[in-house]
């Protein structure tokens, strides 16, 4: 058995931590960019979300796990589009969230899937046999070193994310399937930028850094110590504190629905875009979803300033413009706004 270094297990880089658990609350986000550090738990904690996630429910036999309870527009396996009538009832089963990984050397026909040659060579038949984007819908797919992925990979990721659909028309197989996601994307800056156009979909935005004490260094050294001597054992260990986590992330999605932003958290949301200049409304409507699933996960009824000002960094460190005769970070320039907005971190 494979195991797989455990989300609680993770030491510091909480901001990070929290933006996945937020996008794991509400896909509708958009994502989440890691930029950092080598070494510093980037993977490792995507890789380790299966292990949070709730089960889904999918159409049993459809090999795109489309959900039983919803339209599955574009599913070409038959059957599986039988309830959009509402009258038939469609056979389902429980699947784990896939979270898949898209290596950067990974053609265009492994991501958006191909004509299935073993089936076309045994039988005449020309079958689609699908690729990377099929298997990661309704989950998370994961690029590491996006930053460095091909432009027309880059092209398409684009397409699909903008639309929740894969259309494939080659050797004359026509096939439309749904591609529903949240992007993860990781890399280190110093190998190269991300464009403009694809680092815009990513919903939050997160800077990790290598740890500068320490206690903390060694406390990492020695959990991997330990994972690596005994993976069993210390899966194990951190089961409870995982198992913890992944029923706040439940709790969250039952309720995302029932939480509230008021009307004034909207308008600091605005001010907040306007002050930083911030290129359209993709930031408030980040802001505002965001903010609604931190109030869920920390089991508020309504989403106010404290949930505005622990992710506004998340939501807008990426979407400033650079700006030449100011030399300070983009964290710090979110964090200059949010004292001018909502006043002073310490006020209160």
């Amino acid at each position: 058995m494979r195991y797989v270094y455990p989300f609680s297990a993770i030491v510091g880089q909480e901001e990070m931590k929290l933006a996945l658990m937020i996008a794991a609350v509400d896909p509708a986000i958009g994502g989440v960019m890691v930029f950092g550090d080598r070494g510093t738990g980037k993977s490792t904690a995507v890789r380790a979300m299966p292990g949070l996630l709730p089960e889904m429910k999918v159409v049993k036999g459809c090999r795109y796990g489309c959900d039983p309870a919803a339209r599955a527009a574009g599913c070409d396996v038959p059957g599986c589009s039988a309830h959009l009538d509402g009258k038939a009832r469609v056979p389902s089963a429980h699947a784990p969230v896939p979270v898949v990984d898209l290596p950067l050397g990974a053609t265009e026909d492994r991501v958006v899937g191909s004509l299935d040659l073993e089936r076309a060579l045994a039988k005449g038949e020309k079958a689609f046999e699908p690729g990377l984007l099929a298997r990661a819908h309704r989950g998370f797919l994961y690029v590491d070193e996006v930053n460095l992925l091909e432009d027309h990979l880059v092209d398409l990721l684009l397409d699909v994310a903008q639309t929740g659909e894969n259309v494939v028309e080659r050797e004359g197989v026509s096939i439309r399937h749904p591609a529903r996601f949240v992007l993860v994307g990781s890399g280190n800056p110093e190998e190269g930028e991300l464009r403009p156009q694809l680092l815009d979909r990513f919903g939050l935005s997160v800077e990790v850094r290598t740890p500068v004490d320490v206690a903390t260094r060694v406390e990492v050294v020695l959990r991997r110590d330990a994972f690596d001597r005994d993976p069993a054992g210390f899966a194990a260990h951190w089961k409870p504190e995982d198992d913890r986590i992944r029923k706040r992330i439940e709790r969250a999605r039952r309720h995302l629905d029932e939480v509230d932003v008021p009307r004034v958290v909207l308008e600091q949301a605005s001010a907040l875009c306007l002050a930083l200049g911030t290129d359209g409304l993709r930031g408030e409507l980040t802001l505002l979803r965001a903010a609604r699933a931190l109030a869920a996960l920390d089991a508020r009824k309504h989403a106010g300033d404290a949930q505005l000002r622990r992710v506004a960094p998340l939501a807008l460190r990426h979407r400033l413009r650079k700006n030449v005769l100011d030399d300070t970070g983009s964290s710090a320039r979110v964090a200059r706004a949010l004292d001018e907005v909502l006043g002073p971190s310490g006020a209160a």
